[in-house]
C-alpha cells in the first residue's frame, strides 16, 4: 500500500509499505479521505507540539474516513475516532477519554496515523457514516467532535454573547454551533479577510480583524463584553483578544493550539474581571452527537472542505494548508 510519511520538518514522502495485520477485535479500512489539521500543520513545520516530537518516521493524519474491508463492516463507510484510550485509568473510568494517561493518538509519533491507503482500527472506534454523508464529510466529523466539546466546556446559556477567535475550521464549526444551540449573538475574530468572509457567511455579526479585536472599545457594542468566548487561534494576540471581549464574570475557553511551550494573556485584566478559564484537550465521546448534527443539516461540514488533494500531491496539501489560502484541505486516497 502507498502512505504518506513524515521525516522531518517540512520533508513528508510518499512510501510503500506492507499491508497492515489486522488483530483481533479490529476492523481493515480503506482510507478515503484525511483532513489537515492545524496540530498537523505543527508536526509538519516544527517537527512537533510542545513538548512531543517527531521521534521517528511516522504516518500522519487524525482527521479521517474510509470503508470496512473486513468483518461486519465490510463495505460501510465509516468515520475513524482518532484516539485510543486504555478503557482502564483512573481518568478513563471517570468518563474523561480524553485525558487518559495511557491514550494513543493517530498521527501522533508513537502511533501511525491515517494517510495510509489500508489501517487496522479498533473495531469499537469506527463509526457508520449514514447515507449521503460522503468520505470528506466523515473526516470533518474529528474537528466538529473537538469544537463541539469547546462548547460543552463554555457552559453557555440561550441567548448568551458568544465570541469567537480564530476562524479556521475548528472556529467556523464552533461559530455553527453557537447558532444552532441558541445563542443570541455570535461575534467572529480573524485576521484573514477570506476567513472572516466564511465567518460571516455562518452566521457571525460582527466580524472584526485582530485589530479591532485588540480595543476595548470594540467590545461595548455587547455592553460589559461576550458572556463566553472560544479562543480557537493558539497565539498570545488571540488569548488577548479573549480576555479583552469577554465581560467580568465570564468565561474563556482556550482550544488553540500555541507554537511553542507557553501562553500568555493580560493577568491583572483577567484578575479584575474574575476570569474562568478553561483549556480543550481533544474530545470526549463526541462522534454520535457530531454525525446527528450534520444528519440533521443543524451544523454544514461539507462546505468548509475547500480543496482535496489526491495523495500524489500530499507535499503540495501541506504546503497550501500551511499558507492558510483555503479553509480545510482533505487528502484524497481514493
Amino acid at each position: 500500500m502507498r502512505v504518506a510519511m513524515l521525516h522531518g520538518v517540512g520533508d513528508i514522502r510518499l512510501e510503500e509499505a506492507p499491508d497492515p495485520e489486522v488483530p483481533e477485535g479490529h476492523t481493515l479500512v480503506r482510507v478515503t479521505d484525511v483532513g489537515l489539521c492545524g496540530s498537523d500543520l505543527h508536526w509538519f513545520g516544527e517537527g512537533g507540539i510542545g513538548d512531543a516530537t517527531l521521534t521517528r518516521p511516522t504516518i500522519p493524519g487524525h482527521e479521517f474516513a474510509g470503508i470496512g474491508a473486513s468483518g461486519d463492516l465490510d463495505g460501510v463507510p465509516v468515520a475513524v475516532d482518532p484516539a485510543i484510550p486504555c478503557g482502564r485509568c483512573e481518568m478513563c473510568e471517570l468518563g474523561h477519554r480524553n485525558l487518559c494517561t495511557h491514550i494513543l493518538f493517530a498521527g501522533h509519533s508513537t502511533l501511525d496515523g491515517g494517510m495510509a491507503e489500508l489501517i487496522a482500527w479498533p473495531t469499537h472506534l469506527l463509526h457508520p457514516l449514514p447515507e449521503g454523508m460522503t468520505g470528506p464529510d466523515g473526516a470533518m466529523l474529528e474537528p466538529l467532535g473537538v469544537a463541539l466539546h469547546a462548547w460543552d466546556l463554555a457552559h453557555s446559556r440561550v441567548g448568551d454573547a458568544v465570541a469567537v477567535v480564530g476562524c479556521g475550521p475548528i472556529g467556523l464549526l464552533a461559530i455553527q454551533l453557537a447558532k444552532a444551540a441558541g445563542a443570541g449573538r455570535v461575534v467572529a475574530v480573524e485576521p484573514l479577510a477570506h476567513r472572516r468572509e466564511a465567518a460571516a457567511r455562518y452566521g457571525a455579526d460582527p466580524v472584526f480583524d485582530t485589530d479591532e479585536a485588540a480595543e476595548p472599545a470594540t467590545w461595548k457594542q455587547l455592553g460589559l463584553g461576550a458572556d463566553v468566548v472560544l479562543e480557537i487561534a493558539g497565539n498570545d494576540d488571540a488569548v488577548e483578544a479573549a480576555v479583552t471581549a469577554v465581560r467580568p464574570g465570564g468565561r474563556v475557553v482556550l482550544a488553540g493550539i500555541p507554537d511553542g511551550e507557553r501562553s500568555s494573556f493580560p493577568a491583572h485584566v483577567a484578575r479584575r474581571k474574575g476570569l474562568t478559564f478553561a483549556m480543550v484537550r481533544r474530545m470526549k465521546e463526541m462522534y454520535p452527537r457530531s454525525i446527528r448534527l450534520v444528519e440533521q443539516g443543524l451544523i454544514d461540514v461539507r462546505s468548509i472542505v475547500t480543496e482535496r488533494v489526491p495523495l500524489d500531491d500530499v507535499a503540495g496539501g501541506f504546503a497550501r494548508a500551511t499558507a492558510r489560502t483555503g479553509l480545510k484541505t482533505v487528502i484524497g486516497l481514493s
